[in-house]
């Protein structure tokens, strides 16, 4: 699958989410659209063209995590996020490398599995309808059958209760010490080899009519074409992102290399560069594979890491930090803007939340102010911020109309923000 949208049109859609950081939406929208690029060439230069990898530097809560994601969702992309702490060298206790590609041609899977599903299900609410209709009546003469059909499609039979056989959906549970740190997951590799168990259930027509249209749709899709489309989308236009490299590089201050620091490095090195990977799919090539590092480097700098895998990000994007003004903009301006989710979560409860313009200008300026006494968390630093001002209206329901200006949220906040230690601990 590709998708055809020019760099500028990438990033006018990031913007519609993600406030600022112009240089960094720049860079993964021309990443973005040179992987479209790539599938278009014929011949052997195909293969010859690698993805620009990007490294994203900048503070914690400035957007880079969400960029990543957002580029994924609309490149409709297979993506995932890992944590460079969360590996360790080969032949230490954790997670390998590896495990990455593992998990983004799982989520590849389940992407191409779900737009297969989709295509079949016309046909699968057709063979749902007649094993239900054997549940309703069995035996039943055409002419009772026909008359089955008719209270059926009417919605008159959905609360009546039946027993069917469907597919026994739990996995089969152990329990083994370190088991989640496992690269493969044992239970998904039993689940896959064990012959699928039959259970028998008591359901409503509504709730039996869902669960068979589920059965009849997997058995109308291919699962080998799945897996080959799975690999092939992972390979070709697949998207890792990996947070917190700074936290495994070097730095001039330590006494002496950090062993498995650098040993997850050169372990990340080949995946990076290119490289085949066992997977319960088959085998895949990283070679085009596009990864997107970030870290904060506060301690540690990007020429701390080891020179090869320097190399393997050309791309540097320096993040700016949020402003009070920035706060501002992404209180109001994203599609799903902060404020526009508390107003329609309140909105549940019979309250008609209104911020005003001095009520966004205060949240915006208390939360630059604690980023600024305290420790700076970047746009995180709102939702904390959020929820101590809604605290009240919150816990109540039906309030009616509720205006939060900037008197009402200086009540609510300053006297917490005027004492640092309660900052730290509330806000």
């Amino acid at each position: 699958m590709s998708v055809n949208l020019t760099p500028l049109e990438i990033v006018e859609e990031l913007d519609k989410h993600i406030i600022g950081q112009h240089k960094a939406k720049r860079s993964v929208a021309v990443a973005l659209r040179n992987h479209y690029r790539r599938r278009q060439l014929a011949g052997d230069i195909q293969g010859e063209v690698t993805p620009k990898n990007i490294l994203m530097i900048g503070p914690t809560g400035v957007g880079k995590t969400e960029i990543a994601r957002r580029l994924a969702r609309l490149a409709k992309a297979p993506f995932i996020k890992v944590e460079a702490t969360k590996f360790t060298e080969v032949g230490y206790v954790g997670r390998d490398v590896e495990s990455m590609v593992r998990d983004l041609v799982q989520a590849s899977y389940v992407m191409v599995e779900a737009e297969k599903l989709g295509g079949v299900q016309e046909r699968a609410a057709g063979n749902a309808e007649e094993r239900l209709l054997e549940y309703l009546l069995p035996g039943g003469t055409e002419e009772g059958r026909g008359k089955m059909r008719e209270l059926l499609r009417a919605g008159k039979l959905e609360d009546r209760t039946l027993e069917i056989e469907v597919r026994d959906e739990r996995p089969p549970q152990m329990a083994l010490p370190g088991m989640e740190e496992m690269g493969m997951n044992i239970q998904e590799m039993m689940a896959n080899f064990m012959p699928k168990k039959r259970t028998r259930r008591k359901l409503s027509v509504a709730e039996a009519r869902e669960a068979l249209r589920g059965e009849e749709a997997e058995k109308l899709i291919d699962h080998d074409e799945v897996s080959r489309d799975a690999v092939s989308r992972a390979e070709n236009s697949g998207i890792v992102f990996i947070d917190e490299l700074d936290k495994v590089a070097g730095s001039e201050g330590s006494s002496g290399p950090d062993v498995s620091g650098e040993g997850v490095q050169r372990d990340l090195l080949p995946i990076v560069e290119g490289t085949q990977v066992n997977t319960r799919y088959g085998q895949v090539k990283t070679d085009h594979v596009l990864f997107i590092a970030a870290g904060a480097f506060n301690v540690s700098k990007p020429s701390d890491l080891i020179p090869e895998l320097q190399g393997r990000f050309p791309i540097r994007v320096e993040l700016e930090e949020l402003s009070a003004s920035d706060f501002q903009l992404i209180l109001t301006q994203p599609r799903h803007s902060l404020t526009k989710q508390y107003t329609e979560l309140l909105k549940v409860d019979g309250t008609r939340l209104k911020f005003e313009d001095s009520g966004v200008e205060a949240i915006a300026e208390y939360s630059a102010q604690v980023n600024a006494d305290v420790e700076d968390i970047g746009a995180r630093r709102l939702h904390t911020v959020l929820e101590t001002v809604l605290e009240d209206v919150s816990f109540a329901t039906e309030l009616g109309d509720v205006t939060i200006d900037g008197a009402y949220v200086k009540r609510k906040l300053e006297d917490i923000v005027s004492d640092e230690d309660l900052s730290r601990y509330v806000l």
